[in-house]
């Protein structure tokens, strides 16, 4: 079953309609028993970008308590909360669907494309093209790189790579996943370092394995373009394990 709320209320067919071309941003996150991980995160990300889109504060009490009311008796579900353009203040969408995980291994088809204002979570930019047309190739999502080959992201997700050091996450322009900023601070705390580096396409022979993070968890990558990846098990497994230590918010 899927629930649409517009600021707590049961949307018009109208109501939706004026939201179809909006500009807006969005968050996304998987709710387990009524809780979520990274909840501070999630709500720091619409705030800056509310101010930074509309100029204009938000009222974070009010987004829990919309997510709560849209999620009613509902524990375990896949919430998103839109901000989009009104008439005075943005209007506050959120929207839940039953629970999902991200599947594993990803295989990815390399694309030179980067998002305006990467920081921000948008509705609308053309990553949704480019994801289309990796899946058309034989994918399961595009890779996002500079013109020069600089990776950044994926339409979905945060790449991560595997040296022997640890994790190396690409230092690019790109949205700073809610997933990658817990597993920064998670991995360390088990021994595991983290650190940022620009990496090229050429370069990604060179690591013992990548991995995909968002909302929906972890997944291996097992193919970029013709490269095949050979990603540890062991090592997927300590990922997986500092995911699975992370605590859950009540919202």
């Amino acid at each position: 079953m899927i629930t649409i709320e517009i600021d707590g209320e049961i949307p018009s067919a109208e109501q939706v309609w004026a939201t179809v071309s909006s500009y807006g941003h969005f968050t996304a996150l998987q709710v387990r028993d009524g809780k979520t991980r990274g909840l501070a995160l999630h709500l720091r990300r619409l705030e800056s970008a509310t101010k930074e889109a509309f100029g204009v504060p938000l009222d974070l009490d009010r987004v829990r308590a919309l997510i709560r009311r849209a999620l009613g008796a509902t524990k375990d579900g896949s919430v998103r909360v839109y901000l989009f353009e009104g008439s005075h203040d943005p209007r506050v969408v959120v929207t839940v669907k039953p629970p999902a995980q991200i599947e594993s291994p990803q295989r990815l088809r390399s694309v030179p494309y980067r998002r305006p204002s990467p920081h921000i979570k948008h509705v609308t930019t053309d990553q949704g093209f480019y994801r289309r047309r990796a899946q058309q190739e034989g994918a399961d999502d595009a890779l996002l790189t500079y013109d020069d080959g600089t990776v950044c992201e994926t339409t979905m997700a945060n790449i991560g790579f595997l040296d022997a050091s640890g994790v190396v996450w690409p230092e690019a322009e790109m949205l700073r996943g809610i997933t990658m900023q817990l597993l920064e601070e998670a991995l360390p705390r088990r021994d595991v370092p983290t650190r940022r580096i620009p990496i090229r396409a050429a370069d990604i022979s060179s690591f013992e394995g990548a991995f995909l993070s968002n909302a929906r968890g972890i997944a291996a990558v097992s193919r970029i373009d013709g490269a095949e990846l050979a990603t540890p098990v062991d090592r997927l497994s300590d990922l997986l394990d500092a995911y699975a230590s992370l605590p859950w918010d009540a919202i």
